[in-house]
């Protein structure tokens, strides 16, 4: 039996996923939503974690045996790539058939990798992503409206570096300026 550790913020969503799990004869179904959850994954004594990949999931990885499955959208490389680094170790696309959710989980169980078909394009884009974790940290910053100054001081740089690094950004992701930068990381799931 393995025991699975749904965590979405969605009751209607978590709800269905259950119940489509839970009657499959090897899975034990657990579920909770990121607002009430309070307590570490491995308290669940969870073998799999299967989350909503817009949640808190990068704590996980360092949990559940570092088996976690998120649930995500295609065109998002930069969360991909996010989530990899982070040792998830499942990946299936939320517009995918139910069977692929059920198989990913039982691949992760064992130790194995999981990804989704639907998602292998996205992860050869995923290292594809122009930007450098220097200039990734400094548009974050700037995506919550922190000004140069702000930027500069939360990061320990002067504030023409930051400028530099924002203006390598918007000629990286071919923006036509700094809001502009913000919204195509942010829809390829880079921020």
């Amino acid at each position: 039996m393995i025991r699975v550790l749904l965590i979405h913020d969605t009751m209607l969503i978590r709800s269905a996923l259950a119940v489509l799990l839970g009657g499959e004869q090897d899975l034990d179904v657990l579920t909770t939503s990121w607002r009430h959850e309070r307590r570490p994954a491995d308290d669940w004594q969870a073998q799999v974690c299967v989350v909503d990949g817009d949640g808190a999931w990068s704590g996980l990885a360092d949990t559940a045996a570092g088996r976690v499955v998120i649930l995500t959208e295609a065109g998002r490389p930069g969360l991909l790539r996010r989530a990899s680094r982070a040792d998830v170790r499942g990946y299936v696309s939320k517009d995918s058939a139910p069977e692929r959710l059920v198989a990913g989980i039982r691949r992760v169980a064992t130790g194995e990798r999981y990804v989704d078909e639907a998602l292998a394009s996205d992860f050869l884009r995923a290292a594809d992503m122009p930007l450098t974790h220097r200039e990734l940290a400094v548009l974050a910053a700037a995506a919550e409206g922190a000004p140069v100054a702000e930027i500069a001081a939360a990061l320990h740089l002067a504030g023409g570096t930051v400028r530099n690094y924002l203006a390598a950004v918007i000629r990286k992701t071919g923006a036509r300026n700094r809001v502009d930068a913000i919204r195509i990381a942010d829809s390829a799931g880079w921020l």
